[in-house]
């Protein structure tokens, strides 16, 4: 558990045995602090659902703004998302793995950004349900009853996802679409529209992000003073300016600037 000014905590909590191909990790976040505290979530280019007990959390991104006092669903993750947890906020946040929305929801605006309440995907009320049973529950065993309520409603997954899944590893150096389309016979068109279809993002989309991902886990691995010049070309940028602009496009941020606010920066994958 990390503590910011004694009062304000967040935790990231393992996903079980079982759900790994569901769920990559929980999140949760509690404000005791009296006063707002204001985070950025860079982008994951994953789908989360956020659950909130405690005073509406706001979020903005790309001039939307958006309050969530229930649940809401989020993502594809693509651009930043400014997020403020005012006085009493207590927030949990399940991310979702690779194709476990379309498990979920279908192609339910899968092919967009997502911002609904996730009743609205399926036509019922039962997370409004849910929400109310984690609202009166520990917190220590929410996560529990998330996991127990998912299962009936998760369908298994299609073959295709599970052939792309495999090459998701090597996506900033493996062209996986035309890896899949090789093993699976299947032409390079239908695997990308496969992609397109159960994870909600092209694969050059997600080749770029990976690429950006890389940048940042050898910054946050990196102590004293930053060679940018070899970041780059660890990460298979052309060179400084390429990586300027990913920042720029991920984060609204100059890589200097990152550096300085990275404390205030969350990772929904991983």
């Amino acid at each position: 558990m990390k503590q910011e000014n004694n009062t304000y905590t967040e935790q990231r909590i393992a996903v079980p045995t079982g759900f790994t191909d569901v769920f990559t990790h929980f999140y949760i976040a509690r404000n005791n602090t009296g006063l707002d505290v204001t985070k950025t979530l860079i982008p994951s280019f994953q789908t989360i659902m956020v659950f909130s007990f405690g005073p509406a959390v706001k979020f903005k991104s790309c001039g939307n703004s958006l309050e969530v006092r229930e649940c809401v669903v989020l993502g594809p993750i693509r651009q930043p998302i400014e997020y403020t947890l005012p006085a009493g906020t207590d927030l949990l946040v399940a991310n979702f793995k690779d194709d476990a929305f379309y498990r979920f929801f279908g192609l339910a605006v899968l092919s967009d950004q997502v911002a609904a309440h996730p009743d609205q995907l399926l036509d019922e009320h039962c997370f409004s349900a849910l929400w109310l049973r984690l609202k009166n529950e520990p917190a220590a065993d929410r996560v529990k009853l998330i996991l127990e309520f998912c299962g009936p409603y998760l369908r298994p997954r299609q073959l295709p996802a599970s052939s792309i899944t495999e090459e998701n590893a090597d996506y900033a150096i493996v062209n996986p679409i035309k890896t899949v389309a090789h093993k699976t016979g299947q032409s390079e068109r239908i695997v990308q529209l496969n992609h397109k279809k159960y994870f909600g993002f092209t694969a050059k989309e997600r080749g770029r992000y990976e690429r950006f991902s890389k940048a940042i886990r050898l910054l946050q691995a990196t102590s004293g003073k930053v060679d940018w010049l070899e970041i780059a070309e660890t990460c298979g940028y052309y060179d400084q300016s390429q990586l300027i602009r990913d920042f720029n496009h991920y984060l609204n941020l100059s890589p200097g600037r990152y550096i300085r606010f990275q404390k205030d920066i969350c990772k929904a994958g991983g």
